[in-house]
């Protein structure tokens, strides 16, 4: 090759090396592309979806953004957490008055919990009254700072349904000590979008990614009320009603009515020692007929006593599941009576003829 030719060769490399490096300089510079932040085993991205991924909430002195991860989800082995975390102040960090903020959103992959008393909790949790029901023929639900979604059966371990998780929670730390206080992790649609990020990010890794990946373009067309005091009768469902004490003993407990539908109804009860904070669980009814929702209370023992019935309804299987405990769950009497009031009056309404009988 003559001097000439490796002349031209070397000015043509070194403009590429420029164009390449001011390329990425543009990237880095706009945060896009391969130097952005990412979370939860790459499934999320900085300033790409609801506030807390937003870089903007890093402006303020001393904010800052973290984030852990388990390994990632594999074929043998199905299941991981991850969490991102923003921490700010309210201003001077040396005030004695100095409070810090954090927001935390959490994501659990991996089947159920096999033990009675946490598949409760869970239960609890993402059946919660203030979720609503995925559209779109996904299977889950999602609210102001909690989201389920159930995989597609091929995802099952050893026959127990896989499911993302997401969960919000926020607090105040300062000389008053740590105190819970409201957060919204975002939309419902930012919600649900996280969950899919996560979902097909997963499903890919374990090797049981359906052809197309799952995604949600509908509205939300069913959607949980706003929670309020006690009522009676409980969840508006005749004969469904608990001895808690008078006005000034239950001024802490909240109900909330969630989705009433022909295939699925949930209503929580809490109690909230202190406002703004999540509440300890008191009582949890569903009714479910979708079949991968039902399965989600496959392996808990049935019966009345037990709070869990299967009925046919219109040719599908159904749950009608009630879960009871702390005060409430003391009368052990009512709490059999109310059980077996939710299902006559949810089972007659969804016409299941179940005949008063649980």
């Amino acid at each position: 090759m003559g001097t000439g030719a490796r002349k031209r060769l070397a000015v043509m490399g070194g403009t590429l090396a420029a164009a390449l490096l001011a390329t990425g300089l543009g990237l880095y510079a706009t945060d896009s592309g391969p130097f952005r932040d990412s979370y939860c085993w790459g499934a999320w991205e900085a300033n790409s979806g609801p506030s807390f991924l937003d870089d903007g909430k890093l402006d303020e002195p001393g904010s800052h953004r973290k984030s852990r991860e388990t390994a990632t989800p594999s074929a043998g082995h199905p299941r991981g957490s991850c969490w991102v975390e923003v921490t700010s102040g309210d201003g001077d960090d040396t005030s004695q008055d100095a409070v810090r903020f954090s927001e935390k959103v959490t994501v659990q992959v991996g089947p159920l919990p096999a033990a009675k008393a946490g598949r409760h909790d869970w239960l609890a949790q993402h059946f919660h009254g203030s979720a609503a029901p995925l559209p779109d023929g996904l299977v889950g639900m999602v609210g102001g700072h909690r989201g389920m979604l159930v995989l597609p059966e091929e995802c099952d371990v050893d026959g127990t349904p896989s499911v993302v998780t997401l969960r919000g929670e926020s607090w105040g730390d300062g000389s008053a000590g740590r105190k819970a206080m409201p957060f919204s992790i975002g939309t419902y649609a930012d919600t649900t979008r996280l969950l899919l990020d996560i979902a097909n990010s997963t499903m890919r890794n374990v090797g049981c990614a359906p052809e197309t990946p799952l995604s949600n373009s509908s509205p939300f067309v069913t959607i949980a009320e706003d929670s309020e005091s006690l009522g009676d009768p409980l969840c508006r469902i005749p004969g469904v009603r608990f001895d808690l004490g008078d006005r000034d003993s239950t001024v802490r407990y909240q109900e909330q009515v969630g989705a009433v539908t022909d295939r699925l109804q949930t209503c929580s009860l809490v109690w909230r020692p202190t406002p703004g904070g999540e509440g300890e669980p008191v009582a949890q009814y569903v009714m479910t007929s979708s079949p991968r929702m039902t399965a989600l209370f496959g392996g808990l023992p049935e019966g009345e006593r037990h709070g869990l019935v299967r009925a046919t309804c219109d040719g599908r299987e159904t749950v009608f599941y009630g879960h009871v405990q702390g005060a409430a769950a003391v009368d052990l009497a009512a709490v059999k009576r109310s059980f077996r009031n939710f299902v006559a009056s949810v089972g007659n309404r969804i016409g299941c003829r179940t005949e008063g009988k649980a």
